[in-house]
């Protein structure tokens, strides 16, 4: 399974950005702009803290199973790969998204923050920005905790033997 990259997520936010921002200077020429849902934010800090609990869960029962402590439960594998699919396909989502948002809140804060309504509008989407690069961030923990040790070519996983 492939790393994710951070030059990956922020190219996809970058261009997703730009499109936005275009596509937004375009509509609103034509017409109303439609407003961005209040939930946005609300639905990706959700998620960004579904990773972040997965990731300090694993965390603790990986360090408990490393120490060998008496009742340790592991981490089965299919589900560590499963949560660091889970967080790889969150994070991409949650960058074109925060990059649809961020292009649109730029448009609102060029075009002039006058009437209420773009204000707020500006805010949930700048609030759906933070929200997605916590997405990001929590599943790039995920991805860190969940890393093998690098092997070291004796055949022990990375760990020196006791000499």
């Amino acid at each position: 399974m492939k790393q994710l990259h951070i030059k990956v997520l922020v190219g996809l936010f970058l261009v997703a950005g730009v499109l936005a921002w275009g596509g937004a200077r375009l509509w609103d020429a034509f017409g109303t702009l439609p407003s961005v849902p209040v939930a946005a934010p609300i639905v990706l800090a959700m998620i960004a803290a579904v990773l972040a609990g997965t990731a300090f869960s694993f965390r603790s029962r990986l360090r408990a199973q490393r120490e060998r402590r008496p009742g340790a439960r592991g981490v089965e594998p299919l589900v560590a790969v499963r949560a660091v699919v889970f967080g790889q396909a969150s994070a991409l989502v949650a960058a074109l998204v925060a990059g649809l948002y961020g292009g649109v809140g730029v448009f609102w804060l060029t075009s002039g923050l006058d009437l209420g309504p773009r204000r707020d509008q500006a805010i949930y989407a700048g609030l759906s920005v933070l929200a997605g690069a916590a997405v990001v961030a929590a599943a790039i923990f995920l991805e860190r905790v969940c890393r093998l040790p690098e092997d070291d070519g004796k055949g022990n996983g990375g760990v020196d033997a006791a000499v």
